[in-house]
């Protein structure tokens, strides 16, 4: 049986194990826009493909949580956390591209990335913990990093305006996500938390697509491929591995993945699509990695998150 993690001492250092989770989930989330775009080449439709995202990678989060619980004959369960995140992040991917439908695609990649933001801000109001003064500095140099990285095409205009605020949106629902999904896989594990909450949101975004009246299949073996490889990449690995990591690492410092994840993509756009970056954008990323270096908790933190599921 599953209980809340116990309050521990804090360790005398977060494993690297757990910086690697968020390096390479960060990655696989990054790879997302790539995968999206080859298939809307095919005709599949923007709730579509998120849709495809989350229903093909069950069957790997499926296995991944009979791995981690030990292959028990235990029925599922669905913890409240669990479908609370699969909400959020069913609201994370539909404010998405709804923002990539009516603002530019800058605009609505930058809004999003304020979904840190959005975390230190529960964590400070709503539960009352201290923000040191090297995660500010290092947030601050990340939001002038993401604001770099999308370069000059960053502008502002009234018709826009209802797309902004859907990116916005975006970065709101993601950041809510973080605890959602941290609360569900300290009840029940990252397997059956992201799996959980992928369901979930498999559910929602079926409706959402149907309702759009989005092409659902690929016309092409190539727009397939991509989904199946958005799945098995950017949702059972990126979003499984940022559920491990955050088991393990203070939840705000966690919430940088996202601009991880935008410089990822901007580096698979350069050595995939071969989409050129201008040294302002170069120097966004330098700025991200600098801010995130900036804002590692230290061994002499007290206030994280125990990485321990109590079987």
């Amino acid at each position: 049986m599953t209980h809340p993690a116990s309050p521990v001492s804090p360790p005398a250092s977060y494993p690297r194990s757990a910086y690697a989770a968020l390096l390479f989930g960060a990655c696989g989330m990054g790879m997302s826009p790539m995968f999206v775009r080859f298939a809307a080449e095919a005709g599949v439709g923007p709730y579509a493909s998120a849709f495809w995202r989350v229903f093909l990678a069950l069957p790997f989060l499926w296995v991944w949580a009979r791995i981690e619980e030990g292959g028990g004959s235990a029925k599922p369960t669905f913890h409240k956390p669990m479908i609370w995140a699969g909400l959020l992040f069913s609201c994370d991917l539909f404010f998405w591209h709804l923002s990539i439908l009516r603002t530019s695609i800058a605009n609505a990649t930058f809004l999003s990335t304020t979904a840190p933001v959005w975390v230190l801000l529960v964590s400070v109001v709503v539960l009352k913990q201290k923000a040191k003064p090297a995660t500010l500095g290092g947030l601050a140099l990340c939001l002038l990093g993401g604001s770099s990285l999308i370069g000059d095409t960053l502008s502002l205009a009234p018709e826009r305006l209802m797309g902004d605020l859907f990116g916005l949106m975006t970065a709101v629902f993601f950041g809510l996500y973080f605890f959602g999904i941290k609360y569900a896989r300290d009840l029940s594990g990252a397997g059956r938390s992201t799996f959980a909450a992928s369901a979930v949101a498999a559910m929602v975004l079926l409706v959402v697509a149907l309702a759009t009246q989005d092409q659902l299949l690929p016309s092409t073996l190539k727009g397939a491929a991509s989904l199946l490889l958005m799945a098995m990449i950017s949702q059972a690995l990126g979003q499984g591995l940022l559920s491990v990591a955050l088991g393990r690492l203070p939840t705000v410092f966690s919430a940088l993945v996202i601009f991880l994840e935008a410089v990822a993509a901007a580096a698979l756009g350069w050595i995939v699509l071969d989409e050129a970056l201008s040294p302002l954008q170069w120097l966004g990323g330098g700025l991200i990695l600098c801010g995130i270096f900036i804002a590692r908790p230290r061994h002499t933190d007290t206030h994280h998150e125990s990485d321990h599921d109590r079987n």
